[in-house]
């Protein structure tokens, strides 16, 4: 079982960045993919991105390829979603997500956050 809260959301200008991070429990956390999402009012939930276990192979939508990049570190059972150059089309909440096996699909993950939201004003 692995417990997952994100913090870091807000609001923010275009153009403008923010550091979402996800914690984790339990003892296992290095051997999970670790996925963002996103779901806007109205819309599906989205792939962001995700990392393996290991954190170097990493995977991007590719409309936040350039402009977000996330990393993991296992000691602290966190990872985190850097986000740059903020449009206001990346208003959503964001949910951070484990799973042992690698997915870009929502479907693909068991364990879920609460989510933070991430206003972005033109």
């Amino acid at each position: 079982q692995v417990q997952l809260v994100e913090s870091g959301g807000g609001l923010v200008q275009a153009g403008g960045s923010l550091r979402l991070s996800c914690a984790a429990s339990g003892r296992t956390f290095s051997t999970y993919t670790m996925g963002w999402f996103r779901q806007a009012p109205g819309k599906e939930r989205d792939f962001v991105a995700a990392i393996r276990w290991s954190g170097y192979n990493t995977y991007y939508a590719d409309s936040v390829k350039g402009r977000f990049t996330i990393s993991r570190d296992n000691a602290q059972n966190t990872v985190y979603l850097q986000m740059n150059s903020l449009k206001p089309e990346d208003t959503a909440v964001y949910y951070c997500a484990a799973d042992r096996r690698f997915s870009t699909t929502a479907g693909g993950y068991d364990y879920w956050g609460q989510g933070t939201q991430v206003t972005v004003s033109s």
